[in-house]
């Protein structure tokens, strides 16, 4: 008795130094960011940093307005949302509730699959299927636009909305929708009206990781982009996401344009914690309501 007490306390131990690990881990990123990114913001300027419309680091007078750069991040990101969410959510519904067992298996392999594809694969079918398309179909000089990038980060989000709502429709229990069939409710309105209302906790916690995977992608976007920082004026103007700002150029930038950078990591940093900060409020007063 007294060595299994000894061994639950080391367990307990155990996962609160990995706790205290992971979070230490957050601190440590944050102020780093912090030390790094706010030397730039104040040699360039707060308002000109954030909402100038001009990125020219490499000019003889470099110019650091990131605008295009957090416009593209939220049109992409919202984009994207639009169109995964609906279909991310709908084929979830369909797979718990509606698909036969065999067809419900060999959808979740292709899901599982389609979650392990690397983001460059992403990347380099968009850019040689996806972007010729766009250009032949619209008539355009150049289909590397932000209507490619919302395309792509649309179908690298569903596997993450797809699992995670497939696992909370799956625990909803079955007396909830025994009792709506009996109540004379048919299937579908049992779905939609019983089993999602349920699982709407692990839903939104789907499209949190679906946000924080569309906005935090780098690679693929930059291939299918067109990644020049021009304003998001249309869905077929070629653009630069946050991400991509940072990662083109971080391998030859050097004095202020490397403190730049380290300053937009810092603003898509802010960026992604506030987006999930705003979602879990909103979760927790439907919590409470």
């Amino acid at each position: 008795m007294k060595n299994r007490k000894i061994l639950e306390n080391v367990i307990h131990g155990i996962f609160l130094v990995l706790g205290l690990v992971t979070v230490g881990c957050v601190l440590l990123i944050t102020v780093y960011l912090v030390i790094a990114g706010i030397p730039a913001i104040r040699e360039i300027g707060l308002v000109k940093f954030l909402f100038g419309r001009e990125w020219a680091s490499t000019a003889a007078v470099p110019k650091y307005g990131i605008l295009p750069f957090i416009l593209t991040s939220i049109y992409g990101t919202a984009g994207a949302i639009l169109i995964g969410v609906p279909v991310g959510f709908f084929t979830a519904v369909w797979l718990a509730k509606m698909a036969k067992p065999r067809v419900r298996a060999a959808v979740e392999g292709a899901v599982s699959l389609l979650a392990g594809i690397p983001s460059v694969v992403y990347g380099l079918v968009g850019m040689l299927v996806l972007v010729p398309a766009i250009r032949k179909v619209f008539r355009i000089p150049d289909g590397a636009s932000l209507l490619a990038a919302i395309v792509v980060l649309a179908v690298m989000i569903l596997p993450s909305i797809i699992k995670v709502s497939l696992t909370s429709l799956a625990a909803v229990p079955h007396e909830y929708e025994d009792a709506s069939l009996a109540l004379g409710a048919t299937p579908v309105e049992t779905y939609f009206r019983v089993s999602v209302p349920a699982a709407k906790s692990g839903i939104a916690a789907a499209v949190v990781l679906g946000v924080g995977r569309a906005i935090g992608e780098a690679m693929a976007v930059m291939m299918v982009s067109g990644n020049v920082p021009n304003m998001p004026d249309s869905l077929f103007q070629s653009v630069r996401f946050l991400t991509t700002a940072v990662a083109s150029e971080m391998s030859y930038s050097s004095g202020l344009q490397r403190q730049a950078l380290f300053s937009i990591a810092l603003v898509l940093f802010l960026f992604i914690m506030l987006i999930n900060a705003a979602l879990n409020f909103f979760l927790k007063r439907d919590k409470e309501h």
